[in-house]
C-alpha cells in the first residue's frame, strides 16, 4: 500500500521539531530559540567564494547587521569572520507564533593561501554583505637542493 506524502507533517514543516531532533545528536549547534527564555539559537552565515582579478572574494551575507558587530582578522593562518546579531525584543505585548530568523554569535573560518599577509587583505562592508579580497599567490617552483657527496 502507497501511503500519500503530506509535507506539512514532515520536519521540513516542523523545525523546532527538527531542532530538537538534531539538538539531541550535535549539542549546542542546534540549540532553538525559546521566545520566552531568549536563548540565542546557533547560527552561519551564508558565504560565497569567488575567484576574479588575480583574488580570491569572500562574500558572506549579514543581513541587519551593522559594520560594528562583524570583526575581521588573520588568526594563526585562517581568516576569521565573527560577528553578533542581537535579539531586540522591546515589544512586550506580541505574542509570537513563529520565529525562524537566528540570533546570537557567529564564527566562520577560511584558509588564508601561504605567503599572504594580513595587511594584503581587503574587507568591505555594504548593504548586508560583507566582502573579504584575498589574493591570490603565484605558485612557486620547488627549488632542488643539490645533494653533496661525503
Amino acid at each position: 500500500m502507497l501511503v500519500k506524502w503530506r509535507p506539512r507533517f514532515g520536519l521540513a514543516a516542523r523545525p523546532d521539531e527538527f531542532d530538537r531532533i538534531m539538538g539531541r545528536f550535535f549539542g549546542d549547534a542546534f540549540r532553538s530559540w525559546d521566545a520566552s527564555g531568549g536563548e540565542d539559537r546557533a547560527w552561519s552565515p551564508s558565504v560565497d567564494i569567488v575567484e576574479e582579478n588575480g583574488s580570491y572574494d569572500i562574500r558572506a551575507e549579514l543581513p541587519g547587521l551593522k559594520r560594528e558587530d562583524v570583526e575581521v582578522f588573520v588568526d594563526d593562518g585562517e581568516l576569521v569572520l565573527r560577528g553578533e546579531r542581537k535579539w531586540e525584543n522591546e515589544e512586550k505585548e506580541r505574542s509570537y507564533h513563529r520565529l525562524e530568523r537566528r540570533y546570537g554569535k557567529f564564527e566562520r573560518r577560511f584558509v588564508v593561501p601561504e605567503g599572504v599577509r594580513p595587511e594584503d587583505l581587503k574587507a568591505q562592508y555594504k548593504d548586508g554583505i560583507l566582502s573579504v579580497k584575498v589574493p591570490k599567490v603565484e605558485a612557486q617552483e620547488p627549488k632542488k637542493i643539490p645533494i653533496q657527496i661525503d
